[in-house]
Protein backbone atom coordinates (compact mmCIF):
# COMPACT_ATOMS: atom_id res chain seq x y z
CA UNK A 1 0.00 0.00 0.00
CA UNK A 2 1.01 3.27 -0.92
CA UNK A 3 1.95 6.13 1.80
CA UNK A 4 -0.74 8.56 1.40
CA UNK A 5 0.75 11.91 3.34
CA UNK A 6 -2.63 12.82 4.94
CA UNK A 7 -3.15 16.54 6.66
CA UNK A 8 -6.22 16.30 9.25
CA UNK A 9 -7.45 19.94 9.05
CA UNK A 10 -9.61 20.23 12.15
CA UNK A 11 -7.22 17.42 14.37
CA UNK A 12 -8.17 17.10 17.66
CA UNK A 13 -6.76 15.18 21.29
CA UNK A 14 -10.37 14.47 22.16
CA UNK A 15 -10.38 10.54 21.54
CA UNK A 16 -14.50 11.26 21.21
CA UNK A 17 -14.02 13.09 18.15
CA UNK A 18 -13.85 11.59 14.27
CA UNK A 19 -10.37 13.41 13.74
CA UNK A 20 -8.71 12.06 16.33
CA UNK A 21 -9.94 8.33 15.39
CA UNK A 22 -8.48 9.51 11.64
CA UNK A 23 -5.97 9.87 12.82
CA UNK A 24 -5.13 6.93 14.66
CA UNK A 25 -6.34 5.07 11.80
CA UNK A 26 -4.10 6.32 9.13
CA UNK A 27 -1.30 5.75 11.20
CA UNK A 28 -2.09 2.03 11.71
CA UNK A 29 -2.67 1.54 8.10
CA UNK A 30 0.78 3.21 7.38
CA UNK A 31 0.10 6.88 6.30
CA UNK A 32 2.20 9.49 7.48
CA UNK A 33 -0.06 12.35 8.88
CA UNK A 34 -0.06 15.99 9.70
CA UNK A 35 -2.25 17.52 12.22
CA UNK A 36 -3.47 21.22 12.16
CA UNK A 37 -5.79 22.13 14.46
CA UNK A 38 -7.13 25.06 16.94
CA UNK A 39 -5.77 23.59 20.25
CA UNK A 40 -2.92 22.36 20.64
CA UNK A 41 -1.79 18.90 21.86
CA UNK A 42 -0.65 15.51 20.68
CA UNK A 43 -2.97 12.75 18.22
CA UNK A 44 -1.42 9.04 16.78
CA UNK A 45 2.05 10.81 18.05
CA UNK A 46 1.96 13.73 16.02
CA UNK A 47 1.88 17.21 17.63
CA UNK A 48 -1.06 19.21 16.68
CA UNK A 49 0.05 22.20 14.42
CA UNK A 50 -1.84 25.91 13.38
CA UNK A 51 -1.78 26.36 9.79
CA UNK A 52 1.14 28.15 9.11
CA UNK A 53 3.68 25.82 7.19
CA UNK A 54 2.87 25.28 3.98
CA UNK A 55 3.23 21.32 3.41
CA UNK A 56 4.46 20.20 -0.44
CA UNK A 57 3.84 16.61 -0.38
CA UNK A 58 0.07 16.26 1.11
CA UNK A 59 -1.60 13.76 -0.94
CA UNK A 60 -5.17 14.26 1.03
CA UNK A 61 -6.80 16.69 2.89
CA UNK A 62 -9.53 15.27 5.21
CA UNK A 63 -11.95 17.80 6.67
CA UNK A 64 -13.00 17.64 10.31
CA UNK A 65 -14.39 21.40 10.07
CA UNK A 66 -17.74 22.43 9.17
CA UNK A 67 -18.61 24.37 6.31
CA UNK A 68 -18.66 28.08 8.31
CA UNK A 69 -14.75 27.63 10.32
CA UNK A 70 -13.52 26.88 6.65
CA UNK A 71 -13.23 30.26 4.25
CA UNK A 72 -10.66 31.81 6.33
CA UNK A 73 -8.23 28.52 5.28
CA UNK A 74 -9.06 28.74 1.45
CA UNK A 75 -5.53 30.03 0.62
CA UNK A 76 -4.03 27.73 3.07
CA UNK A 77 -5.51 24.29 1.79
CA UNK A 78 -4.72 25.55 -1.74
CA UNK A 79 -1.42 26.28 -1.03
CA UNK A 80 -0.86 22.59 -0.17
CA UNK A 81 -2.10 21.73 -3.57
CA UNK A 82 -3.27 18.43 -2.61
CA UNK A 83 -3.61 15.56 -4.74
CA UNK A 84 -7.51 15.38 -3.16
CA UNK A 85 -9.88 16.79 -0.56
CA UNK A 86 -11.97 13.88 1.41
CA UNK A 87 -14.87 16.43 2.48
CA UNK A 88 -15.93 14.12 5.57
CA UNK A 89 -19.69 14.04 6.65
CA UNK A 90 -20.72 17.29 7.28
CA UNK A 91 -18.02 19.06 5.82
CA UNK A 92 -19.09 19.89 2.91
CA UNK A 93 -18.78 22.99 0.92
CA UNK A 94 -19.81 23.73 -2.58
CA UNK A 95 -17.37 27.64 -3.03
CA UNK A 96 -14.28 25.15 -1.10
CA UNK A 97 -15.32 22.30 -3.68
CA UNK A 98 -15.37 24.67 -6.48
CA UNK A 99 -11.71 26.39 -5.69
CA UNK A 100 -10.14 22.83 -5.02
CA UNK A 101 -11.77 21.62 -9.21
CA UNK A 102 -10.56 24.87 -10.38
CA UNK A 103 -7.12 23.96 -9.48
CA UNK A 104 -7.61 20.26 -10.58
CA UNK A 105 -7.60 18.92 -6.54
CA UNK A 106 -9.53 15.61 -6.94
CA UNK A 107 -12.82 16.24 -4.32
CA UNK A 108 -13.78 13.04 -2.19
CA UNK A 109 -17.54 13.31 -0.51
CA UNK A 110 -16.73 10.64 1.99
CA UNK A 111 -15.82 8.83 5.68
CA UNK A 112 -12.45 8.66 5.78
CA UNK A 113 -12.81 6.19 8.53
CA UNK A 114 -14.46 3.95 6.10
CA UNK A 115 -12.55 4.47 3.21
CA UNK A 116 -9.94 3.07 5.34
CA UNK A 117 -11.82 -0.06 6.69
CA UNK A 118 -13.10 -0.60 3.50
CA UNK A 119 -9.12 -0.51 1.53
CA UNK A 120 -10.55 2.55 -0.62
CA UNK A 121 -8.38 5.13 1.06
Amino acid sequence: MKNKKTLILGASADPDRYAYLAANSLVSHGHTIVNIGVKTGMVAGVPIEKPEIIYNDIDTITLYLSPQNQPPLYDYILATKPNRIIFNPGTENQMLQQLATEQNIMIDYACTLVLLATGQY
